[in-house]
Order: structure tokens, then sequence, then C-alpha cells
């Protein structure tokens, strides 16, 4: 089978942020279920992992019943062995949980973490398919000015992460 690309839009809903990743084994759906329970208590999240071997069966955890139906939809369409997604609920985001996400022993890489519309470049031989690589968002549509940096220092203390 001569090498194919694919790419695969993942679905979601606008607000809701995501963490696409890559680790090497079974137990990174228990490990990364435990690490984000303990650094964020009462965080709800879906997270859906291809497992590369065996059964190759999608295995899922979560603690919002929707995000983890969101999490299996979108890890059966990409489809790479080895590669995790996890949705976090409204009110999450990955600033706060992504280096606890990147401590999980098992997680080897992660490809994009965000609320922006993604699509996932995929390629696919007769041994299976890998992610290539991500686009997350849109192209730039220039430089920002001084209105540009004010604005983005308002915004950020409006959200509370600048004084």
């Amino acid at each position: 089978m001569p090498l194919q690309l694919d790419v695969v839009t993942i679905e979601k809903p606008e607000p809701i942020n995501f963490i696409l990743g890559q680790s090497h084994f079974i137990k990174t759906v228990d490990d990364i279920h435990e690490a984000l329970v303990s650094a964020v208590p009462g965080i709800k999240f879906g997270l859906a992992f291809c497992e590369a071997s065996g059964p190759a069966l999608v295995r899922w955890t979560g603690t919002d019943d929707a995000l983890v139906a969101l999490a299996q939809e979108n890890a059966l369409a990409i489809g790479a062995g080895h590669s995790f997604i996890l949705f976090l609920g409204e009110g999450f985001y990955p600033i706060n949980v992504l280096n606890t996400i990147k401590r999980v022993p098992e997680v080897v890489r992660i490809f994009c973490a965000t609320a922006n519309p993604t699509q996932v470049i995929i390629t696919e031989t007769d041994q299976g398919r890998g992610i290539l690589g991500v686009i997350d968002g849109v192209k730039p549509n220039g430089v920002e000015d001084e209105a540009g940096i004010t604005c983005r220092k308002e915004f950020l203390r409006t959200i509370g992460y600048k004084l």
C-alpha cells in the first residue's frame, strides 16, 4: 500500500478546549485520569486513547459522559496508534493542566492544546495510521500594532491572567 495522506477535522463545540498527544502504553488512560483529578478537583473531561497493538481498541475514561463520547468519536476518526485526545469541560483550560499531562510518564509528545478549529494531518500505510502534525487555527492576518498590544494585555487582565 502506498503512503496516503488524510486530513481529519476535530469535531467539537466552539468553546471546548482539547489536548492532542501521543503516548506509548495502555496505562496512559489511567495515569492521565489520575493526574487530572489530582491536579484540578472537580475537573470535567473526556479522554480517548488509540491502542496500537493487541485488540487495538479506543480506550477511554473521563468525568463527563458527553466529553467522553466526543473524545471517542474524534479518536476513532484520527485512528492513529498511541494517540490520545483529551477534551476539557467549559471553564477548564489547557494552561492549567498541560504541564501535569506532560509529566505523565507515558506521554511522549503533545501535538496541540487549543480551542481553535483544528485539522490533524494523518498518514496511512499498510501497517496503520500516524499523525504528521496539526493545523491549529487560521493563518495570521498581519503583525500586531500598538493597539493590538493594548487589546491583548487588556484581554489577559479581563480573564485574570495579568494584574
